[in-house]
């Protein structure tokens, strides 16, 4: 798990190897699997304690922010293995099929958070009244039946006047109903004596487009609202939970028994969730669904990032929010055929049924098995890729773990008495330009987050078919990463996070100029906003990590990983504050986010520069002084940046979608 428990899987590719206790020195050595040879007659272990200590003077100084027990050696045991996919492929016919077998459950993921925007919908509604209505009466329009009423009734605020069967005459209000005193007086003003009471009979809901909701099940209105705006900001605490807790599971456990749970608990609580019996049980179900969402979420990015090759794994790793943005748009399509909810619930859960059911198939990654010294297994899975991807001689591990030992051993020198120091939230904030710096990337999480889901959730919100609207503000995404990906390489991360964040604000200014009759503007505007605000979202994970040095890097991308999760729970509530003015979700964004662009244009540019290693060399970006090597010594850290600026993409996400 990230520091500060940050919600994330460190993928042993580069981010780090393995949360646990790590691979103590002191351990037996392990019997030679079979059919490998180990050249000196005993398999040499993956670096210890020991080695951490004789190892760290040149690496360890660049890895101390990883937990207790995680090798200092770290980057060059991943860059050690990376040798795998020159011989294997980066991204062969066996890594196609595993990338697109995991991304595939991430289409339900993207589901069950956005689904609420369909389970928790307040349609029109008024008091009911007991006895049997002869007649209704709306704006001096008179039915017969209040089913036939809903169409003239515009304004929350009016009321609809009912006679029944025993001469009562009624005025109907939301959260009140009021007895008139003059029976024979059947019309829609009056000034006369009448007798108010609140609505002890249950409501009359508009069934027009939803025969059923969680709100007209349990009621959820007047008095009882508030339990309906909570089902969204619950569902994403839950979200967090299940970051943080299955982020540590898959460290320690593998990443394959995460899947599987994760992947099968989201089609039984999905399930669950349509047959629970009242509201409570219905939050607690769709607590423990958003848990095992965003636990699946979490993984499958480290997951595809150990089994696919550096030169693919930005685009590969970024495109997992692509699938999520698919699970959106099933939302819609569900959404409008389905006009009950536990209906809708139950075909959104058995959308992704095929991936449960082959899920077991998926094998462990042999970068995860080598850092357990689980050689055998670990070379069985190689084994399979090569078969797969038509290499006639795969790598062996037994090379790997030799050229490792030679690399630990050309690494030690004369400061043996280094020391491990542990950092802190503090260290964020060690000096006003570092402070600067994290106030800054905190600020551009939040607003991403916030402005993801605020874009999202308002959607159905704008006017036209609330169906097509979500459809179109999941479709914009898929352009959006891949404008993601070419930017930050083509212009620059600055460069392309400044005009986008400034840019999204300027859409959300336009949104609140824009009449509310020209709807097919303001829903194009909307989508500009997601677009956008999806792009600068794309990119902070890695921008993040290339701003850091390398002690606090972990830190840095957990640290702002959290904030994104804040921004997530914040968002709707934002959006309920359009009952108080419709445009003020918008201005919310809005002004977070020129707040965010503006102080971007103080963070530095990081396009084509290495990893810093030291504070002084993070310091130094800010002043636009470019790091030249000059010494053998440095080359390796060089070479190897990009490798590890594509790593930090493993950590937990949020999101797309988080």
């Amino acid at each position: 798990m990230n520091p500060l428990g940050a919600p994330g899987v460190r993928a042993a590719t580069g981010a780090g190897l393995d949360a646990g206790e790590g691979l103590a020195a002191s351990q037996p050595a392990r019997p030679r699997p079979e059919g490998l040879s180990w050249g000196g007659g005993r398999p040499p272990p993956l670096p210890g304690r020991q080695s951490l200590r004789r190892g760290q003077r040149e690496e360890g100084a660049r890895w101390d922010s990883l937990p207790p027990g995680t090798p200092a050696t770290a980057p060059a045991m991943a860059r050690n293995f990376e040798l795998l996919f020159d011989s294997l492929g980066h991204c062969g016919r066996y890594q196609a099929w595993v990338y697109f077998a995991a991304v595939f459950q991430a289409i339900s993921c993207g589901i069950h958070y956005l689904s609420s925007v369909f389970l928790a919908v307040t349609p029109k509604f008024v008091c009911n009244v007991a006895g049997n209505v002869s007649r209704v009466l709306i704006y001096n329009s008179s039915r017969s039946r209040i089913e036939d009423a809903w169409t003239l009734w515009t304004e929350t605020q009016d009321y609809i006047v009912v006679q029944l069967e025993d001469g009562a005459v009624w005025e109907l209000n939301q959260c009140s109903r009021s007895r008139r005193e003059a029976t024979l007086d059947f019309t829609y003003e009056y000034s006369g004596n009448k007798t108010e009471f609140t609505c002890t009979d249950g409501f009359i809901y508009d069934r027009t487009k939803w025969q059923s909701t969680i709100v007209t099940e349990w009621d959820l209105v007047c008095q009882r609202e508030w339990l309906a705006k909570l089902t969204q900001p619950t569902f994403m605490l839950g979200v967090l939970f299940g970051a943080l807790i299955f982020g540590d599971i898959a460290d320690r456990m593998g990443r394959r028994h995460v899947i599987w749970f994760t992947s099968t608990g989201q089609f039984i609580f999905g399930i669950a969730v349509a047959f629970t019996f009242d509201y409570y049980s219905f939050v607690v179900v769709r607590f423990l669904l958003a848990m095992v969402s965003s636990g699946y979420l979490v993984v499958v990015f480290v997951y595809v990032t150990e089994y696919t090759g550096i030169k693919v794994r930005t685009w590969a790793s970024m495109h997992v929010h692509a699938f999520f943005a698919v699970g959106v748009m099933v939302v819609a399509l569900v959404g409008y055929l389905a006009e009950s909810w536990w209906v809708y619930q139950i075909c959104l859960s058995i959308t992704t049924l095929p991936f449960v059911l082959c899920c077991w198939t998926l094998p462990e990654t042999p970068f995860w098995l080598l850092t357990e010294e689980r050689y055998e297994e670990a070379q069985k899975v190689i084994n399979v890729m090569a078969r797969w991807n038509k290499v006639s001689t795969p790598c062996k591990i037994s090379e790997l773990c030799s050229v490792q030992d030679d690399l630990v051993s050309a690494r030690t020198g004369d400061n043996d008495n280094s020391s491990m120091k542990k950092h802190s939230i503090l260290d964020l904030f060690r000096n006003g330009q570092i402070a600067r710096r994290t106030i800054t990337v905190w600020l551009v999480w939040f607003t991403g987050s916030l402005g993801y889901y605020v874009f999202s959730l308002s959607s159905v919100n704008l006017g036209g078919s609330e169906y097509l609207n979500l459809f179109l503000i999941g479709a914009v995404e898929l352009p959006a990463y891949v404008f993601a990906c070419i930017g930050m390489d083509k212009l620059g991360r600055r460069n392309t996070l400044i005009p986008f964040l400034l840019s999204s604000s300027v859409i959300c200014v336009l949104v609140m100029l824009i009449p509310q009759d020209f709807s097919i503007l303001t829903i194009l505007a909307n989508m500009a906003g997601k677009f956008t605000i999806g792009v600068a979202f794309g990119l902070i994970y890695l921008y993040t990590a290339e701003l850091y040095p390398t002690v606090v890097r972990s830190l840095a991308v957990g640290s702002g990983s959290m904030m994104c999760r804040v921004g997530s729970v914040v968002a709707p509530f934002c959006v309920y504050l359009s009952s108080v003015w419709i445009f003020m979700p918008q201005l919310i964004v809005g002004i977070m986010a020129f707040l965010s662009g503006m102080l971007t244009l103080m963070l530095p540019e990081t396009l084509g520069k290495p990893l810093t290693n030291t504070w002084m060399e993070a310091a130094e970006l800010a002043n636009h002084i470019k790091q030249e090597s000059s010494s053998e010594k440095s080359l390796p850290a060089q070479n190897a940046s990009a490798s590890e600026k594509i790593e930090m993409l493993s950590q937990e996400t949020n999101g797309i979608n988080d």
